[in-house]
């Protein structure tokens, strides 16, 4: 990957996340697991963020979501099984609960990495990355 491509990554992903922290005042995020949740507020995503891994069956919790949120951000891992769990919670909650994948769908695009938590790493590797130039 080119300098100008890192920088182009690099400057599309700050903007995806100054969106997300935007939304995320009103509209809570779903994301797979506690550590998906920690590495987004180390990403100063300040708002609600809800855990899809509680302990009960994925028909329940999108039952709990309809009854509580007309909207949520979807931003699962970007592996086989976090597009599974992406594609049911949309089913679940079709005509109940509005499912923005977007943010999902724009990281995925943007970076290399496979999952929510891999992405403070991805942008600080990309940040050293860019400091290192060559002649």
């Amino acid at each position: 990957m080119s300098n100008k491509d890192r920088v182009d990554s690099l400057l599309e992903v700050e903007k995806i996340l100054e969106d997300l922290r935007e939304k995320n005042k009103t509209v809570p995020i779903v994301v797979e697991g506690i550590r998906d949740k920690e590495s987004l507020r180390k990403l100063e995503i300040k708002g609600k963020i809800i855990i899809v891994n509680r302990g009960i069956t994925l028909s329940d919790f999108c039952d709990q979501l309809s009854m509580k949120y007309s909207e949520i951000i979807i931003l699962t891992d970007w592996d086989r099984k976090g597009g599974k769990i992406c594609s049911i919670i949309i089913k679940s909650l079709a005509g109940r609960t509005r499912c923005d994948i977007e943010i999902r769908k724009r990281f995925a695009q943007h970076t290399t990495i496979k999952n929510v938590e891999e992405l403070p790493s991805w942008i600080e590797n990309m940040k050293m990355k860019m400091g290192k130039r060559t002649p």
